[in-house]
């Protein structure tokens, strides 16, 4: 999350804390839009390790999820 955050302060020019604040209000809002499996992984995703987990980058993680949901819709 901290990547994303230096990334929205880097390219508005809002402060820290006002990009700190936007992010969570996405990600609270993104999460009440999926389906909780999903939503689940919104956290882990952004869970405050500079974005990234295991090896793996905030981009492939979003592709994960991404690819997680359209699974699910194709299932049904």
């Amino acid at each position: 999350m901290d990547m994303l955050i230096k990334e929205i302060t880097e390219r508005t020019g809002i402060s820290e804390s006002q990009a700190r604040d936007a992010v969570q209000m996405v990600a609270n809002y993104i999460k009440t839009q999926l389906p909780e499996p999903i939503a689940a992984q919104v956290d882990s995703m952004l869970g405050g390790q500079g974005g990234a987990q295991g090896g793996q980058d905030l981009g492939g993680q979003a592709q994960q999820v991404l690819g997680n949901l359209g699974g699910m819709f194709n299932k049904q």
